[in-house]
């Protein structure tokens, strides 16, 4: 939260008053016992690129913070055991996703810097004093904030001056820096020490799984010993530098350590009472009232000091009902924030079969639609597209990964898929760029070209004597009476049978090794065009059939005659 000048702005002495009592009454039945550092100035030397923190030093500038306190009563009696009960009082409780996000980051801290002994509850103190545990818990699925949470500008009036870092990309001021997200980073502080929590490969101070962990890591830099209190509080100090935010951090912490239990998302309760004396609206409701009272008058004095006379009161012209309850006041409703559209899924929007012959293109395009968590269609929503699999197809231009934008109507189209020429099956992939949102599969065939005719050319009859060799044996394949090009052929000697069978006498061709073989694909040229390698005539003299069949069921059957040699 943003730095201040000097002091922090108080509220009023009534207010003031009773917070002091509170705090002192919890820290009596509550705090750990250890005394408050004093405001040192201690601040993290080293964030995660091994860079000095930028702006005030603070975390969050020293940007307003949450100054509710919890209850007197405690989760758990002191000395009772500190597992956490399944129920507890309302302000023990934190919302799922938020509480996932603290015990996350503790883990993974623990499993990287074990000696800081960094534990959550410290940071859901910090998180409940800085934005109420994400507003009450309203985060997506993902645990980014339906909304952003976002500090007063820091333009030096009532608080530091801090110009803009990040051009306004984390907390859309262009002129000054604000603080950003339910840990409160400040954009500066957010370039040094944040960190991708979830493993979505972004770094969102939106999020609070990337929030709580860059917050545990701000607190264990130095090499702090949060087990210690001095350390703890020099931690604490460094996020927020006011003894009072401390003070009020280490309430929440104890409160926390004494129990808590888990509530679903957005059902959290909310805190009111800001450090800046107003009542801090967070975005999502209100849980809690602070009612005004208007002070009594005093009655007015004439110069001379004698009492000015008061006409009597008018009788009410309606008797009222002694001992009756009063016409109730109606509280003024603070009107629900209209919630930010945020991407929640994204499906396939009606894709067809995928098939195209090989070489040739996909007449069917890949389209997906982007949903928002209010279930309708999400415009400017990045998808990229991914060809996977032992294929050689791609898209247009021979790429393999593209990305496409969702329109007004939630859909992103997939540039022309192009088949190559290997045939089978593989897969196209839609994510939304950036996201860990579940992907939308495609399957894709690529099959053989096919030729629907195939004919000999030339009449020449085919004659050979036995041991010799038939003159070259030609044919033209045709698909709808263009040139079938790169179209597979089998050619195979066959049997004069009623439901011919590969015949095992006659002529013959050779494999690479010179065996006799009597059956064999071949592929015609770019023009349909297919030349036979030599055929040798062997066995008795008569006639012979070589039967050619196209991929696509084509076939012409050719005649071989065997003569036998000259006495």
């Amino acid at each position: 939260m943003a730095a201040q000048f000097g002091r922090r702005l108080r509220r009023g002495a009534t207010t003031a008053a009773v917070a002091a009592a509170a705090v002192a009454a919890l820290s009596a039945s509550q705090a750990p016992g250890a005394p408050l550092v004093a405001s040192d100035g201690d601040q993290p030397t080293t964030g995660a690129a091994g860079s000095t923190p930028s702006g005030d030093g603070a975390a969050s500038g020293n940007s307003p913070y949450f100054t509710d306190l919890p209850p007197l009563n405690t989760p758990n009696k002191p000395g009772t055991s500190v597992n956490l009960p399944v129920t507890g009082s309302p302000e023990s409780g934190i919302p799922a996703s938020i509480l996932a996000a603290y015990k996350k980051a503790q883990q993974t801290i623990a499993g990287t810097d074990a000696a800081c002994r960094l534990p959550w509850q410290l940071l859901a103190a910090i998180g409940k004093v800085e934005s109420g545990q994400a507003r009450g818990g309203r985060v997506d699925a993902q645990g980014t904030t339906l909304s952003p949470i976002l500090g007063p500008a820091l333009n030096g009036q009532g608080f530091a001056l801090i110009k803009d870092t990040d051009n306004g990309a984390y907390d859309g001021d262009s002129t000054h820096d604000r603080a950003v997200g339910p840990m409160q980073f400040i954009p500066s502080t957010w370039a040094t020490w944040g960190q991708d929590g979830n493993a979505d490969g972004r770094k969102d101070p939106n999020n609070i799984y990337d929030a709580a962990l860059a917050a545990g890591r701000y607190l264990c830099a130095g090499s702090r010993d949060l087990a210690l209190a001095a350390d703890l509080d020099r931690a604490v100090l460094s996020y927020n530098h006011s003894d009072e935010y401390l003070r009020t951090v280490r309430t929440w912490f104890d409160y926390y350590n004494r129990g808590t239990h888990e509530v679903p998302d957005g059902t959290g309760i909310l805190p009111v009472e800001s450090s800046t004396g107003t009542h801090r609206n967070t975005g999502s409701g209100t849980h809690g009232s602070n009612p005004s009272s208007s002070p009594s008058s005093s009655p007015s004095s004439s110069p001379s000091g004698s009492p000015t006379p008061k006409p009597p009161a008018k009788p009410s012209p309606t008797p009222s009902d002694p001992g009756g309850p009063g016409t109730p006041t109606t509280p003024t409703p603070t009107p629900e924030p209209t919630p930010t559209p945020a991407l929640t899924a994204v499906q396939n929007a009606g894709t067809g079969e995928l098939t195209a012959t090989a070489g040739d293109a996909f007449a069917e395009r890949i389209k997906v639609l982007a949903k928002s968590n209010f279930g309708k269609p999400l415009a400017k929503v990045s998808v990229t597209f991914t060809v996977v699999g032992d294929t050689d197809a791609a898209f247009d231009g021979g790429k393999k990964t593209v990305t496409a934008v969702t329109g007004t109507d939630g859909t992103a189209t997939a540039p022309v898929l192009e088949a190559g020429e290997k045939t089978g099956a593989f897969t196209v992939r839609a994510t939304a760029t950036g996201t860990s949102l579940p992907a939308v599969t495609y399957t894709a065939t690529v099959t053989a070209r096919q030729a629907d005719a195939i004919a000999r050319t030339g009449t020449a009859e085919l004659t050979a004597v036995a041991g010799q060799t038939f003159t070259d044996v030609t044919a033209k394949a045709t698909y709808k009476g263009a040139a079938a090009g790169r179209v597979d052929v089998t050619a195979t000697m066959i049997t004069d049978d009623e439901k011919p069978v590969e015949n095992d006498k006659g002529p013959y061709f050779t494999d690479d090794d010179g065996n006799p073989v009597r059956t064999f694909v071949f592929t015609t040229d770019a023009d349909g065009t297919l030349t036979l390698p030599k055929i040798y005539a062997d066995g008795a003299a008569g006639t012979y059939k070589l039967r050619l069949t196209t991929q696509g069921g084509a076939t012409v059957v050719i005649e071989l005659t065997v003569e036998a040699p000259a006495a």
